[in-house]
């Protein structure tokens, strides 16, 4: 009993100047994750396209290795370091968490799966309860997205035990990108699938390396293309799409293609 109580005893003995130190090394180290995150994004918006998820990757890891060296510089300082101390200090932590701070804990706990996994990282563009953006931070509780609305949309990393996690982009500064069209089934499938892939591949926004498809699907009311086409850098994907709209709909109307129109909805009688 005694010895199971010899790490709280050292607790109660410590001195301003012990106090101190442990609070200048929370300061400091909370002002090196901030030195550090804003060299190394400001590294990734200098660097080349291609480069730039790599850097922004060291983003989530430098802030947890800042992390596990301040708690072990700050452990020695508070308690004497041998095994059944920290097993004490490390036991009481696990409770405290799992009765006071389940949430947060869980949360926390999946923040670490998704560093060490590599499930998603700065840069990607995810979908997450509906939610589609790209990846702006991973922080010790959440992950936060940029949406193309340019709204910040904050998600705890707890969904990961519970929600499928779509990555479009998967550490890679490409995305596939998709323009639909819907026409009236009278016309030239052969002829709209060739117009349409021309179209795609003259965008200025398509990558050149990749290959542009291009798929029909019959529907009841006309029929559905699908233009499929990787953009060069992700952030360009909806600008990418709307130009292949464009492109695609300028291309078929020099076709004279009609448009599929879908039938109005019967309004009900009063």
């Amino acid at each position: 009993m005694y010895q199971d109580s010899s790490a709280w005893q050292q607790l109660e003995k410590l001195a301003w100047r012990d106090v101190l130190l442990v609070l200048g090394v929370i300061i400091l180290a909370r002002l090196l994750i901030v030195w550090v995150q804003r060299q190394l994004r400001r590294a990734a918006e200098k660097a080349e396209p291609s480069q730039r998820l790599r850097i922004l990757r060291f983003v989530p890891i430098a802030r947890l290795l800042v992390r596990v060296t301040a708690v072990a510089v700050i452990v020695p300082l508070l308690v004497q370091p041998t095994f059944q101390n920290i097993l004490v200090l490390g036991a009481s932590f696990a409770l405290a968490l799992a009765y006071l701070l389940k949430d947060y804990g869980s949360s926390f706990v999946a923040g670490l799966v998704t560093v060490l996994e590599n499930v998603y990282q700065p840069g990607d563009w995810i979908s997450v309860d509906g939610h589609y953006g790209e990846v702006t931070a991973i922080a010790t509780r959440s992950v936060h997205l940029l949406t193309a609305d340019n709204n910040e949309v904050i998600i705890p990393h707890s969904r990961l035990w519970s929600t499928s996690i779509l990555n479009a982009s998967g550490g890679n500064h490409s995305v596939l990108c998709i323009a639909s069209f819907y026409l009236h089934p009278d016309h030239d499938a052969s002829a709209v699938l060739e117009k349409l892939k021309e179209a795609a591949a003259s965008s200025d926004y398509c990558r050149p390396d990749t290959p542009v498809r291009v798929t029909a699907k019959e529907m009841p009311w006309g029929t559905q293309y699908r233009i499929n086409a990787y953009v060069k850098e992700s952030r360009e994907q909806f600008l990418f799409i709307t130009d292949m709209t464009v492109r695609g709909k300028d291309t078929l109307r020099n076709m004279n293609i009609r448009f599929a129109q879908a039938p109005y909805a019967e309004t009900e009688s009063s």
